[in-house]
């Protein structure tokens, strides 16, 4: 066995799902492609999610071949890596972040560029950057023991996926193998906003829930309005939002993206306080 190192500095996965559940509403976590549009404006943007209320984020690390994404965040991603953005770089736009907000942040990628990296390298720097968490869309629960045991070591919270065809006996397994949070895909295929949800989403996050081992379940994949991301706090414990997100930047610059978070956080927000106002946010290009 490998030794755990202390957790990072921000708060912890667990302490922010404990502190939502205390307020009576679920958890918001945006999406952003890190160095979209560039790497001073995705730092920008990141500071105004968490102004914005926020409550954990999903930073992407982009990736030349985003194989579960759809168009909008394959466009992100090529963007950032135009600009000059790496793994190194995301780290770097994490510390800075960090230096001023304790919002939990969980990594978002692929398993090339970690590998790339090296392993153990990348699960230190990236804890000691201040990350809580890590999702590799490409290392399914059990697929390599040892490398999943290497990422874990170094405090961070390896998030699992579960999609609409895992089996039950399936779901405990990878809850089993799971911390942080458990990532429920709300329909097969690529990430991407939809117009609608599908009705039989209420009872697959129950259904998850019942084998989640007590770990939190949110719901991402097609979320794309205020309203459907109430319906579904209605039923799990957090809400990702990421392309519809990253379209409101290129419509409306980092105001649009600023004002659409708060308008999800106070969709969701049940009898919880008011989201945190909002302040003047660094323009990027629509």
């Amino acid at each position: 066995m490998i030794d755990r190192v202390p957790a990072p500095t921000g708060m912890s996965l667990a302490q922010c799902f404990a502190r939502c559940r205390a307020e009576g509403r679920a958890a918001l976590i945006p999406f952003l492609t890190c160095g979209y549009p560039d790497g001073q404006q995705s730092l920008e943007l990141l500071r105004g999610m968490a102004r914005s209320g926020a409550d954990i984020i999903e930073l992407g690390i982009p990736f030349s071949d985003p194989l579960a994404d759809g168009p909008t965040i394959q466009r992100s991603s090529f963007q950032a890596l135009e600009g000059g953005m790496t793994t190194e770089g995301t780290l770097e736009v994490l510390r800075a972040f960090r230096a001023g907000h304790d919002t939990p942040v969980v990594l978002f990628g692929y398993l090339n560029p970690i590998l790339r990296y090296g392993v153990d390298e990348f699960a230190r720097a990236a804890a000691g950057a201040g990350a809580q968490g890590l999702l590799l869309t490409d290392v399914p629960a059990g697929s390599d023991p040892a490398l999943e045991e290497r990422l874990a070591a170094h405090g961070l919270d390896l998030i699992r996926l579960i999609a609409p065809t895992t089996s039950p006996e399936r779901i405990a397994l990878i809850a089993g193998a799971g911390a942080g949070f458990l990532y429920y895909i709300s329909r097969t295929g690529i990430t991407g906003a939809r117009a609608q949800l599908r009705r039989a989403l209420g009872q697959e996050v129950e259904a998850v829930k019942q084998r989640s081992a007590g770990i939190p379940v949110v719901v991402g994949f097609g979320i794309s309005t205020p309203e459907q991301a109430a319906d579904v706090a209605a039923v799990a414990d957090g809400v990702v939002v990421g392309s519809a997100l990253i379209d409101r930047c290129e419509q409306a610059g980092a105001e649009g993206v600023q004002e659409f978070v708060a308008a999800l956080r106070g969709a969701m927000q049940r009898d919880g306080p008011d989201p945190p106002a909002t302040s003047p946010p660094t323009p990027c290009p629509g």
